[in-house]
């Protein structure tokens, strides 16, 4: 009797047998037989966005809250193209994101012969945004391909792969893999270093009497082991792909107050005799453009090889997992500190003085960080788009307590926080989801409000409208002498576009009203909007780097 499983099935089944709840994506030409086999199955709630760059954007955002995969399926040809920015920035990241694509059939490929989403060198083009990209060439290596590529997605250093599937193969019957029944995926340990590696580490460690930590995202699961070297006298500084790994408002961490444009910062860092680097790039983002003076012993902990004086140089460099490298040196070096007895009152200082400077910059806007904090649930998501916001307080000072709880563009792209939102939420089971986004970002994938609506997701979408591009205007007014040519937006009325779909809206036309405006929003399950209409508010003030006097 001959099979009616298709490899279209088997990609189905794989994805359950990874433990994938949640996929988005759009339905194709190219890529029908695999949807048909996930709507058959009914293991799989499959996100219909309204475009393959949004579809991206919410598997990215779904595999951060989530910790998993995010699945991701595309036509091939345009449709492929259109999820290249989601995908780079499930790349800077570092999302487990696989992307799963049709193609022409097999006899077609890479001819160029004009068939219907003919692309030419998709294969390359994945390649070229993503950790790795492959095809499947037969029914016979599906499994093993996406095995492949699933475990690359979500081996350290993480980050999305591509899967090209021909049409022509998604439809050839084959007998159900039996290894299927108990599948597991061959994820790879994380590298331990040698006893060699461990004992130099302890030994630079223990000299040290003022040392400070700066974690990353890949820090994100040695949260334990952090938390043990702070107990011990470390302070801490977070990136902020690496926000919650330790909750900020902990007395020995200043969150992401890096020292961009911070001279008391820097100071002290001037001070410390230790920074111990974990899962962290030293983003330029955060630095200055590596501007930042750094404390000069910069011992560096990270899995990925290629770190190692990729921005500032290290004094020493181990390769390894954050969470096993740190579980290994902390009984080296156990009761063998011997922090500066100054160094923790002195840091204190520091963090009030910082924070309320900082804060005082912000004029009108010093409050809203606060004003949020007090009315969000403690556990809520925390996504934002590229805002003058959440340049400053967003990023810097607004205290989030677990890794998963903040998710954010990476890369500094506008207009990927609402599709980012709709993932995270969609991973945020019982949790709040807020995002919050300028209406210039908003309006760039406001198409994906409507995916919002129709899969019922619990989010607060928050507007902050200044009627343009604020950020640019900023960047225009620092190297345009003050030219703003192109920054200004016409957009709809938002609570009318809101009205169109029955969204519950609110509205804040003051400072003093912020948080309880969003409150309003917070106590209604499902989808809501909150706009802050910036010009009756007062015009956000210029900061960092935009404040400092030219010349």
């Amino acid at each position: 009797m001959a099979s009616d499983y298709t490899v279209g099935d088997l990609v189905a089944e794989f994805l359950t047998a990874c433990g994938v709840t949640t996929a988005f994506g759009i339905a194709s030409v190219h890529n029908i037989p695999m949807l048909d086999a996930i709507g058959r199955r009914n293991t799989i709630r499959f996100m219909m966005a309204r475009g393959e760059l949004g579809g991206a954007h919410m598997a990215d955002g779904y595999a951060r809250v989530s910790g998993g995969l995010g699945v991701l399926f595309s036509s091939t040809g345009p449709g492929a193209a259109n999820a290249i920015g989601g995908l780079i920035e499930a790349r800077f990241s570092g999302s487990p994101v696989l992307h799963i694509t049709g193609m022409t059939m097999s006899k077609f490929a890479d001819r160029d012969v004009g068939s219907v989403h003919d692309p030419i060198d998709q294969l390359g083009m994945m390649r070229s945004v993503c950790k790795a990209a492959y095809r499947i060439r037969s029914a016979q290596q599906a499994l093993g391909v996406l095995t492949r590529a699933a475990t690359e997605a979500l081996t350290a250093p993480t980050g999305p792969v591509s899967v090209e599937v021909p049409i022509d193969l998604q439809r050839v019957k084959i007998e159900r893999p039996a290894m299927l029944d108990s599948f597991v995926l061959p994820l790879p340990p994380g590298r331990t270093p040698s006893d060699t590696e461990m004992n130099e580490l302890a030994a630079r460690v223990k000299t040290a009497k003022r040392p400070m930590l700066w974690i990353g995202s890949g820090a994100r699961i040695a949260s334990v082991e952090i938390h043990k070297l702070l107990d011990m006298g470390f302070i801490c500084v977070n990136s902020i792909n690496g926000k919650g790994t330790v909750p900020e408002d902990h007395p020995m961490s200043l969150g992401g107050l890096h020292g961009n444009g911070m001279p008391g910062v820097q100071e002290f860092y001037a001070t410390c005799d230790l920074l111990l680097a974990v899962g962290t790039r030293l983003r330029a983002r955060e630095t200055g453009d590596l501007a930042v003076k750094l404390p000069s012993n910069i011992v560096h902990i990270d899995c990925d090889p290629a770190a190692n004086g990729r921005t500032y140089p290290d004094t020493y460099f181990v390769c390894g997992d954050s969470k096993l490298t740190l579980r290994a040196l902390l009984p080296r070096i156990s009761g063998q500190m011997k922090i500066d007895p100054g160094y923790k009152a002195e840091f204190a200082d520091l963090k009030r003085k910082v924070v309320a400077d900082f804060l005082g910059t912000l004029g009108v806007y010093g409050g809203f960080c606060q004003q949020l904090r007090d009315v969000l649930p403690k556990d809520a998501i925390w996504v934002r788009d590229v805002t003058q916001n959440n340049t400053t307080w967003g990023d810097r000072v607004f205290p989030v307590y677990s890794p998963h709880q903040s998710v954010f563009p990476v890369g500094a792209g506008i207009g990927q926080g609402l599709s980012l939102a709709l993932g995270a939420a969609a991973a945020a089971g019982e949790r709040k989801t807020i995002c919050m986004t300028g209406d210039g970002g908003f309006f760039l994938n406001v198409g994906e409000l409507w995916t919002a609506v129709q899969e019922k997701l619990d989010l607060v979408v928050l507007v902050m409208n200044d009627r343009g591009y604020g950020v640019i205007k900023r960047i225009q007014d620092a190297t345009a002498q003050g030219r703003r040519f192109f920054a200004d937006l016409q957009g709809p009325d938002i609570g009318k576009l809101a009205a169109l779909s029955d969204i519950p809206y609110f509205k804040c036309g003051s400072a003093e009203t912020f948080g309880a405006t969003v409150a309003k929003a917070l106590a209604i399950k499902g989808l809501t909007m909150v706009e802050v209409d910036m010009t009756a508010v007062g015009e956000f003030p210029p900061y960092y780097p935009f404040n400092q006097r030219q010349g």
